[in-house]
């Protein structure tokens, strides 16, 4: 008999519907309903493992639009899940992949890797960069990594101000949080994170930014490496579970999701601190819920000169989190932005962590109409929250283009009263 998590699937391709892969492909194994069956089958011992069936199980992006949709509720995300893990035991995975997983295990592997990374950066010759791709995004195209991780530039710099206030910061408003940075922002995306401090220290939030945080764990529970996971989630829930803490405030929906939705079950599995898990869920926010929610964008000093932004909605927002259109609130808030909505803006950009490296014709395809579509808005700036959305739409985007990716966050940040002009 089939497993619990499929016996309901009738069929009826609602998730056809709203399936990036599938709109790609447009055959039937590229759909949410036969990857189920496929499921049901080899659970029923009705079909043995096979390479094709780990590819057809592989080849999607774990967005969640599928078991949103699905009148019968089937968790196709966990079904899938499950199923990597007992293909990649019987085949194996791409070495760069397993090493990834390997890597993401262990903070110290990931600063080493991010240190070797940025060094070559920065002795790659141009042409070789230019040249050379990882999936169909050119090396150059992709983010120069942080001079010195995001948590270190924050730890420095209040050492060198023990005791200081920042400037113009009001009194204390609300309460306590801790920053959850995730991997992106400590070593890609600074920009995001000093943009984060900023308002929240403008709100009057005291803030906390554990050094002993680490990847959320996803993208290792993505690649089958469940075992791998534990130690991570561990090691988060020692730093993220404080007392008097109000709030554990994320910039990437991706790791809200898996502290919000992921950790409590995970937890129970693992035989770890499940009420932990589950305090620290109820506190997990994403950046700008918590700006909507606690603050008064209306209250930032108006930019004369109108900046035109469209948006990306991230797919682990919409279907994960419990407040995807707050992002779109504050743009339509923030005095001085021009919010210009792109035709497919709530639809995915075709990077799905790894995705856009193991499919890249897929992924292509999906994001270069994203692109197109965002041109056709005009805009200077597209804003999305997901910092693979950003590396993904941002390697198709040229000189030409008009368009720079930032977070939300870098936007509003920028209408700050003591950073108003800050370029970056």
């Amino acid at each position: 008999m089939a497993d619990s998590y499929g016996q309901n699937c009738n069929k009826c391709g609602f998730c056809l519907s709203v399936c990036p892969t599938y709109q790609a492909q447009g055959t039937e194994d590229a759909s949410p309903r036969a990857r189920i069956q496929l499921i049901d089958f080899f659970s029923d011992h009705k079909l043995g493992s096979s390479e094709k069936l780990k590819d057809i199980i592989s080849k999607c992006l774990m967005c969640g639009s599928c078991a949103n949709i699905c009148p019968a509720g089937i968790n196709h995300p966990e079904r899938y899940v499950r199923m990597r893990e007992k293909m990649i035991r019987d085949h194996g995975d791409r070495p760069e992949i397993k090493s990834l997983v390997s890597l993401l295990a262990k903070e110290s592997r990931i600063r080493m890797a991010a240190g070797a990374a940025g060094m070559a950066q920065k002795i790659v010759p141009r042409v070789f960069a230019e040249k050379y791709r990882l999936g169909n995004i050119a090396l150059k195209q992709f983010p120069v990594l942080n001079n010195v991780p995001f948590r270190t530039a924050t730890r420095r710099a209040m050492e060198r101000m023990p005791g200081q206030k920042s400037k113009g910061v009001p009194a204390l408003k609300y309460g306590r949080v801790v920053y959850f940075t995730g991997c992106a922002t400590n070593y890609l995306f600074d920009d995001t994170g000093f943009a984060v401090l900023d308002i929240l220290r403008h709100m009057g939030v005291e803030v906390i930014i554990p050094d002993t945080q680490t990847c959320c764990g996803i993208p290792m529970l993505f690649h089958g490496g469940r075992e791998k996971v534990k130690n991570n989630l561990n090691t988060n829930l020692a730093c993220l579970d404080a007392q008097g803490i109000d709030a554990v405030i994320v910039d990437c929906p991706t790791c809200g999701a898996a502290l919000k939705n992921d950790y409590p079950g995970l937890a129970k599995e693992f035989g770890l601190d499940q009420e932990a898990a589950n305090r620290v869920a109820e506190k997990v926010v994403d950046i700008s819920t918590f700006i909507m929610a606690h603050a008064r964008p209306e209250g930032f000093p108006q930019n004369h000169e109108a900046i035109h932004v469209t948006y990306h909605q991230p797919c682990h927002l919409r279907n994960h989190m419990p407040a995807p259109g707050s992002a779109q609130a504050l743009l339509n808030a923030l005095q001085g932005v021009e919010y210009i909505p792109a035709l497919d803006m709530d639809s995915c950009c075709g990077g799905g962590g790894t995705f856009f490296y193991e499919y890249p014709e897929v992924s292509r395809g999906i994001a270069k109409k994203k692109v197109t579509n965002a041109k056709a808005t005009g805009a200077e700036l597209w804003v999305t929250d997901c910092p693979v959305c950003r590396i993904n739409l941002g390697g198709y985007l040229d000189d030409a283009a008009g368009l720079t990716v930032v977070h939300p966050a870098r936007l509003a940040a920028q209408f700050l009263p003591d950073l108003k002009g800050r370029k970056g």
